[in-house]
């Protein structure tokens, strides 16, 4: 019970906030680029999140129009495309963390 009440705080804290408005797939694919080690490919999220080729497009349209992300063609690959992260990505992450934080504290 906790974890939810830390997720719904922060959820409604985000919310409130002008943080951008994410699925949960949208944010699932954000979280898999920053927190894992590249390079990540829009095959690779596919399988690493059981989901289709097209539903990371997307998401990574999404998170492309926030510039939460960048996709650029693979130069020793061209039929791959690469997913990288971006500043604002890196800054909406901290804030991120920041309320998760918060929200532990207020549930601790």
């Amino acid at each position: 019970r906790p974890l939810l009440q830390i997720l719904r705080s922060t959820t409604v804290g985000m919310g409130r906030s002008d943080a951008p408005d994410l699925s949960a797939r949208q944010l699932g694919v954000f979280l898999t680029v920053y927190l894992d080690e590249g390079p990540h490919t829009v095959r690779g999220l596919a399988a690493e999140l059981n989901v289709s080729k097209p539903a990371i497009t997307r998401a990574l349209d999404r998170l492309g129009e926030l510039d939460l992300a960048h996709r650029k063609i693979d130069p020793q690959d061209r039929r791959s495309v690469l997913v990288q992260r971006t500043t604002k990505g890196a800054a909406f992450l901290r804030a991120l963390r920041v309320s998760l934080d918060a929200a532990a504290k207020e549930t601790a």
